[in-house]
This record gives structure tokens, sequence and C-alpha cells, in this order.
């Protein structure tokens, strides 16, 4: 009786460990990615520069407002993801290989976008402005795309959730993306006629996302004080 339970146990540890196998720590998922958000969005400030002494200011300042508005989409686009990432790793108890994966592939396109911002703003008013301003607009949806498919990766593995609300809002948290992925979609193709039409489209976008964040939070604390 004594052997049997002992055995039953230490399967139960057995098939425990193994299922823990691909564990990852939540704080090194959480601290890493906020470090990557802090300098891209430093990064993205560093490439407008101070007109020299003896312009008259100005003038060289308004001269410079694509190199400001590069600025104010990227840092809303990247505030917005940062806001969304933390948002749905709250839910989350733990995370695993393939939460980290795409972790890692959101990184990877939020830190090239102050090199995609500063493409866009220096050929804006160029011949080459089209391509430049595709090339930010795919930056930005892949991105949005890799976000999203975390978010739903991590609805569909209950295992690193908290409980079982936590899979039904991340799954909700996704489908309020879609509309600044489809206006992403459309902006990427008004380039082809209308770059500059196209980067306020992206501001858009970037004010969705900014915004669509804080209003699931204050739709959750309404219901928490209705409850």
């Amino acid at each position: 009786m004594d052997m049997s339970h002992e055995q039953g146990h230490s399967s139960e540890d057995a098939s425990g460990t193994q299922g823990d196998s691909r564990s990852l720590p939540l704080d090194r998922f959480n601290a890493f990615s906020d470090g990557v958000f802090a300098i891209a969005i430093t990064l993205l400030v560093l490439e407008i520069t101070v007109p020299h002494t003896g312009v008259r200011l100005l003038p060289a300042l308004r001269a410079q407002w694509p190199d400001f508005l590069g600025y104010f989409i990227s840092f809303a686009f990247i505030g917005g993801i940062w806001i969304a990432h933390s948002g749905v790793t709250k839910y989350l108890k733990r995370a695993d290989t393939e939460s980290y994966a795409l972790n890692l592939l959101l990184l990877l396109f939020v830190g090239v976008l102050p090199f995609s911002t500063a493409l866009m703003v220096t050929h804006l008013t160029g011949p080459d402005a089209r391509f430049a301003v595709a090339l930010y607009g795919i930056n930005l949806l892949l991105a949005s795309i890799v976000l999203s498919l975390l978010i739903l990766y991590l609805a569909q593995e209950p295992s690193l959730l908290v409980d079982n609300i936590a899979e039904g809002t991340l799954q909700r948290i996704s489908r309020h993306r879609w509309a600044a992925l489809g206006l992403n979609v459309l902006a990427i193709a008004v380039t082809l006629l209308a770059p500059k039409v196209a980067v306020g489209l992206y501001l858009v976008e970037t004010a969705l996302l900014l915004i669509i964040p804080f209003l699931g939070l204050r739709r959750h604390r309404r219901r928490r004080g209705a409850g």
C-alpha cells in the first residue's frame, strides 16, 4: 500500500517536472523587454539634431518637422506596445520557450524602429519617399503582428496563466488590435500614391495602439467597481 502510494507520488513528481521543463522565469522576460523598449525610445530622440549656433532657431526647428513627427509616431507606437505588453504579462504566472521566442522576435522589430524612423524622416521629402515610408510601415506591421501572435499564443496556454478569466481577457485584447493592424495595411497601400498621407495614417494607428490599452484598463476598473 505504502509502496504503491510512494510510486504514484514519484510518478506525479516526474510528470510535474517534465511538464515544467519548458518553464522560464517571468521576471527576466519582463526586465529584458522593458530594457529594449526604453533603449529604443531613447534612441529615437537622439536622432533629432540640435540646430547649430548662428542659424535662425525657429525656421531651423520648423524645417525639422519630419524629425519631430517621426519621433512622435514611433514614441506612441513603442509606448502602445509597452502598455499592451505590460497588460498581457500581468496575467502570466510563468513563461516558456515559445513565449520567449515570440517575445524576442517582437523586440527585434521594436529595436530596429529608430533606424526605420530615421530612414523615413530623412527621405520623406525626397524622391525615395514611397520606399522609405513603406519600409517604416512594414516595420510597424511586423511588430504589431508578432505582438498579436504572442497574445494569441498565451491565450491558448492556460498553464501559463494565473486563472481561467485571463484566457478570455487575452483573446479580447487580441481582437481589439485588428482595427489598428488593418489601418497599418491600408497605410502601406496608400504609400504608393501619397506617402505623406500614409504617414498621417501611421499617426492615427499609433494613437489607437496607445489609447486601446488605456480603454481596456478603464473598463476593467469599472467592472471591478461594479462588482
